[in-house]
């Protein structure tokens, strides 16, 4: 995507060499390293681009984590909110509301946040700033199986309950002879077997009898017969002809999607009101509005959330040509009790696939850094499905994939062709533009009039981080 008419171009100040500081995460002193420059003015292409080669901003400071020298390695992780399902603990967190808002109930004693990210300062400051503990366990059950499954699964749960009754029963008549017996010496209990009433009791003249374990296989056997006819699932009744395919078997028990909850219509008595609103704020990134983009255009924005006419939280995101990108989110704390942190990413999520419904390539939600060396941090990886950056290559590898190296060492390169490289790795140097006492210029002529000791080095090491194309749109300040 380019640039819209009349759009400032990047201008970007390149600080040399790395940053060292205090890792709020591991809270190692000079642990945390990072390489950074400050945007006086960014494109939301260009932008897109460097969140894709695992830059992040915070406020007009750009930085990129030293991945394989950081103490704890920041992973670029992005939720793809098309094939998105809320989780049980994020529907726990979505009918928390909509009942505070409804009758006014809730619980403060049940708060599920966690702290917010914590850096040194502003400008190394993690986005998505509040946590939940989430669960990876669905509450819903997909009825897609076909008919038998279902039927022997029916089965084998009443098999197991019989199983279970017998057992107990054995049990407690074991008990009770233990009982009867307690009071005699130990191998010296005498049982006196009872005449078997008529018609009752064992015949040693006949076979034994079988075992109830070969009774409950044929009976199953015999119900599986039957049902092949006609079952009953849920109260309806489903006849086997004709046979449907698997594709054509209805889906009963449909999981509600993040809309459904969100969108749900409060009574007219409801006890509260909460209202969104919508602002660009400041930000180096220039607005731009073209007319095959999303209707509230691309930029930054602040998401108000009113709670009865008072502003109780105010989230930070960027729409961007692909995504949208979580920056940070602050609230009041007296409304901790609502999980606001959960509560916004999971109407993010949603506000992103609603402008996916005009601009098809808008689909990606980014949350920002995954820590997976940190406990804490890893809560953003179930949002799920989700991709996490390959630091080396820079392509989106799906988090399970990545999960199991990242548990033997704390730097990983997901990419598993070992003879992929860095596409974007800088081939032309001299191609690179450079904004120098306010002309614009490639840096091949930059080189012939700037005074001084050269600075080759330094402008090396920025391109090779924001990559050929950045290098070759976006221009470095050199003074």
């Amino acid at each position: 995507m380019a640039a819209a008419p009349g759009t400032s171009p990047t201008i970007v100040e390149y600080f040399e060499g790395e940053d060292f500081y205090r890792c709020g995460y591991c809270k190692n002193e000079t642990g945390s390293r990072s390489n950074g420059m400050w945007a006086h003015s960014m494109t939301v292409q260009d932008y897109q681009d460097l969140i894709d080669r695992g830059w992040r901003r915070s406020g007009k400071y750009v930085y990129k984590p030293v991945m394989n020298q950081t103490c704890c390695p920041q992973y670029t992780i992005r939720c793809r909110p098309l094939h998105f399902q809320p989780s049980k603990s994020h529907k726990k967190v979505l009918k928390k509301m909509f009942k505070f808002l409804s009758k006014g109930e809730f619980s403060k004693g049940n708060n599920d946040e966690e702290p917010m990210d914590s850096q040194m300062d502003d400008a190394a400051l993690d986005d998505f700033a509040l946590k939940s503990k989430l669960d990876m366990q669905s509450d819903c059950r997909l009825l897609s199986e076909d008919y038998n499954s279902v039927i022997e699964s029916e089965v084998k749960e009443k098999e197991e309950n019989l199983e279970a009754k017998e057992t107990k029963e054995l049990n407690q008549s074991h008990a009770k002879k233990e009982k009867l017996g307690a009071g005699e010496p130990s191998g010296s209990i005498k049982v006196v077997p009872s005449a078997p009433k008529p018609g009752k009791g064992a015949d040693l003249s006949k076979p034994p009898c079988r075992k109830a374990k070969d009774i409950r296989k044929e009976r199953k056997k015999q119900k599986l017969i039957l049902k092949s006819q006609t079952d009953k699932i849920e109260g309806f009744q489903v006849q086997h002809e004709p046979q449907l395919l698997p594709s054509e078997k209805p889906k009963l028990n449909q999981p509600k999607s993040i809309e459904d909850f969100i969108l749900e219509t409060l009574p007219e008595d409801a006890a509260h009101r909460l209202e969104f609103t919508r602002f660009l704020c400041s930000s180096p990134l220039e607005a731009e509005n073209p007319p095959n983009g999303p209707d509230c255009g691309y930029g930054s924005f602040h998401q108000q959330y009113w709670l009865d006419g008072k502003i109780i939280a105010v989230g930070v995101i960027d729409v961007l040509p692909y995504c949208v990108s979580s920056v940070y989110l602050y609230y009041d704390p007296d409304y901790s009790f609502l999980s606001l942190g959960v509560y916004s990413a999971l109407r993010e999520i949603a506000f992103t696939r609603q402008l996916h419904e005009k601009t098809s390539q808008l689909s990606y939600y980014y949350m920002g850094f995954y820590i997976h060396s940190c406990p804490k941090m890893r809560y953003k990886g179930q949002y799920r499905p989700s991709d996490l950056l390959c630091p080396e290559t820079y392509i989106w590898v799906p988090i399970e994939q990545c999960l199991p190296a990242l548990e033997s060492s704390k730097y990983c390169r997901f990419n598993q062709d070992t003879k992929a490289v860095d596409e974007e790795q800088i081939k032309e140097l001299d191609r690179l533009r450079v904004l120098y006492k306010r002309t614009i210029m490639p840096y091949n002529i930059y080189k012939k009039r700037q005074k001084g000791p050269s600075d080759e080095a330094i402008v090396q090491q920025y391109a090779d981080l924001v990559g050929q194309t950045c290098s070759e749109r976006m221009l470095l300040f050199r003074s």
